[in-house]
């Protein structure tokens, strides 16, 4: 089963024989895995059709729920990980599913694009809304709405106050050493609460 470069990361940080809350989960690939490989146990959120179809498909617990509406489906502490890859840029209330991810889990993971990615600021200096691998969307489709940077999500994180335990920005799948601000495609942070 091939997996994102961020799932091979989030995989990377969870545990064996732990249970697992993967919000937006889409077609339940990471879920599927992590239970294949690793013996972990849990649910995925998702509210497309098609995507909750694919991991009935892939015999994969599934609810199908609008983020937006929180997790009071899910006992305080209910899960080891909550991890949300590539979906809190789509989300309207960002705070309020952090804060819920760390409610029902004891450590939250996320994922997103890197929107302060060196060909991002090339795109906006030449007029242009950027439009990548990692942000494949015209700005007139696009599902994004709250774009960030690594930094811009440090900061909401203290604010919030949540603990980063862990830090990985991408770059083509590795870790970016260098000017890794401007070179990470995708951030992936692992977090929990202080």
């Amino acid at each position: 089963m091939k997996l994102r470069q961020d799932l091979v990361q989030i995989a990377n940080w969870i545990a064996s024989d732990v249970r697992i809350l993967d919000l937006g989960c889409g077609d339940g690939t990471l879920l599927a895995y992590l239970r294949d490989s690793q013996r972990c146990t849990g649910y995925g959120i998702e509210i497309d059709d098609a995507s909750v179809l694919a991991c009935v498909r892939a015999d994969v617990n599934v609810v199908q729920a609008d983020l937006e509406s929180g997790l009071r489906m899910f006992a305080d502490g209910m899960f080891d990980t909550v991890v949300l890859s590539q979906t809190l840029q789509a989300m309207h209330n960002v705070e309020a599913v952090l804060h819920e991810m760390v409610r029902v889990g004891r450590h939250g993971i996320v994922s997103f694009p890197n929107f302060g990615h060196w060909s991002h600021a090339v795109s906006l200096l030449g007029g242009r809304m950027p439009v990548t691998p990692d942000i494949p969307y015209q700005w007139y489709d696009t599902p994004n709405i709250h774009l960030c940077t690594p930094k811009d999500f440090e900061l909401l994180a203290a604010r919030l106050g949540l603990r980063i335990t862990d830090r990985a920005l991408l770059a083509k799948g590795q870790p970016a050493t260098w000017l890794e601000n401007l070179r990470a495609t995708v951030a992936v942070y692992r977090f929990e609460k202080r």
